[in-house]
């Protein structure tokens, strides 16, 4: 159960000793912005301490972001487990305003779950929360806050309060098998000092989810891979003939990338953590907000590359990292890819999936501009959070919701502690890709499918922060 600490009341013992196992990890990553990380060892218990307060980002020489973090650095410390052994995380906060965090794409109870709606009181300044969970499903999961932003885009996803959670295998399996690579990488990507944009035009000319309406919505000065913008930091450093594994994670509070890598390709394995049924090679990568992708990039190509968004002013803010081969030397090189449509069905099976037990269809809607506003007000079949009736729902049962986006801007929809399956995108009927985010175009539907066998009040909302923070969220209920 997760239990709040008035101050510093635990013991100082436990807690020194919880933390340095943190802080090895954070003097590796602080050392390789691409961790190459290391094998878990069998344990009957993990522990860890992480710190929520302020720290300085220095993201390119002479540029430096005030934000909030995890024990002083963004992104937080790499936190692997082994699936089905039991964790124990303290949680301290010292931002100085109430805090939260979330552990996204696990299947954990309600009260450890880390949502202020499902009924986990906030960590207040000053205060300790100790997470105590069994974690699973395997895969690549995250952490993040969970508290509201709202207008102050100094708080919540805007921060840098967010990091790797890996979830290894219990006998090392699955696509996360040491013997399928030969280097692995984690890049997590970030946008920092955002601002209002009211004017679409400039929104369709700097970033990839620009909406095809009026209103309110995030601009950004500028954008990194792990620490650091394009051309700061050190590279990726790799061998030809090297398979490398490459976590990412889209961390940021509400911009959709797309990556490129020029000369190479991306053979994608799994979906927010979740092996995908059919592997397929790429030469994008579509990630929106929340979404992770694992994918192995095999190194034929040697040079020194940009691995980066395909917008070159997402690029000019900093959106990429650089790979380097051995022995090669030079400037950074980019070309544009040929386009590519991002399809999720393209990694299911041409396989029908099983009817539903019931379905709920979900329409999404922007009501600002109707009452003669500019700024967001987000709505669920005509209701808005927390004036929004529950999804009710029995355990055991098969449900589909099926998400209708009648609004001209996109919505990674997040399901907490469940993972569902994609069994439809606008015509396209497919199954088996497991995933516990995905993304809405505007004015299309998704349908996904999934099993209610985990009780407890659960959180449905689109992962946009100002989207969500405006109305975009419902709770599910277990019933009878």
């Amino acid at each position: 159960m997760a239990r709040i600490y008035a101050g510093w009341r635990m013991n100082r013992r436990s807690f020194l000793a919880s933390a340095a196992v943190v802080l090895g990890t954070q003097m590796v990553s602080r050392t390789c912005p691409a961790w190459a990380g290391g094998r878990t060892t069998e344990k009957a218990h993990a522990h860890y301490a992480l710190r929520i307060g302020p720290c300085k980002l220095e993201i390119a020489p002479g540029i430096v972001i005030d934000t909030i973090g995890y024990n002083g650095q963004v992104p937080g410390p790499i936190l692997r487990v082994r699936e089905g052994v039991p964790v124990t995380i303290d949680v301290m906060n010292q931002s100085g305003r109430a805090e939260i965090a979330h552990w996204h794409g696990l299947a954990i109870d309600s009260v450890n779950d880390g949502a202020m709606e499902e009924g986990l009181p906030m960590i207040p300044s000053g205060g300790t929360l100790r997470y105590h969970f069994t974690p699973r499903p395997a895969g690549t999961r995250w952490y993040h806050t969970r508290a509201t932003a709202g207008a102050d885009l100094s708080a919540g996803g805007y921060t840098g309060q967010f990091g790797f959670f890996l979830v290894e295998d219990r006998h090392g399996q699955g696509p996360y098998d040491p013997q399928r690579y030969d280097q692995e990488v984690f890049l997590a990507i970030h946008h920092w000092e955002p601002s209002f944009v009211p004017m679409v035009e400039k929104m369709r000319e700097a970033f990839a989810n620009a909406p095809l309406t009026s209103g309110s919505d995030v601009g950004y000065k500028y954008a990194t891979i792990n620490q650091h913008m394009l051309g700061a930091g050190e590279p990726i450093r790799v061998k030809r003939g090297q398979r490398v594994l490459m976590h990412l994670l889209n961390a940021s509070g509400a911009e959709n990338v797309v990556l490129g890598l020029p000369g190479h390709s991306f053979k994608v394995i799994a979906m927010d953590g979740n092996p995908v049924p059919n592997p397929v090679t790429v030469e994008t990568l579509s990630l929106a907000v929340a979404e992770r992708v694992d994918a192995i990039v095999e190194r034929k190509s040697p040079g020194v590359w940009v691995l980066g968004s395909t917008l070159a002013k997402s690029r000019d803010m900093g959106l990429g990292i650089v790979v380097e081969y051995a022995g090669a030397t030079g400037p950074s090189a980019w070309h544009d890819p040929a386009p590519e449509e991002w399809d999720y069905s393209r990694f299911g099976s041409l396989a029908k999936a099983p009817e539903p037990d019931e379905t709920f269809t979900l329409t999404f809607r922007d009501i600002g501009p109707m009452n003669g506003s500019q700024f967001d007000s987000w709505t669920i079949n005509n209701q808005s959070w927390s004036k929004i009736d529950p999804l009710r729902v029995r355990q055991g049962r098969r449900y589909r919701m099926v998400f209708r986006n009648g609004s001209g801007d996109q919505h990674p929809m997040h399901l907490h502690r469940h993972t569902f399956e994609v069994t439809r995108v606008g015509t396209k009927e497919f199954s088996g890709l497991r995933k516990d985010v995905v993304n809405v175009m505007p004015l299309d539907s998704v349908a996904v499918d999934f099993v209610a066998d985990n009780p407890g009040d659960t959180l449905l909302h689109c992962h946009q922060a100002l989207h969500m923070d405006f109305g975009f969220m419902r709770l599910m209920k277990y019933v009878g």
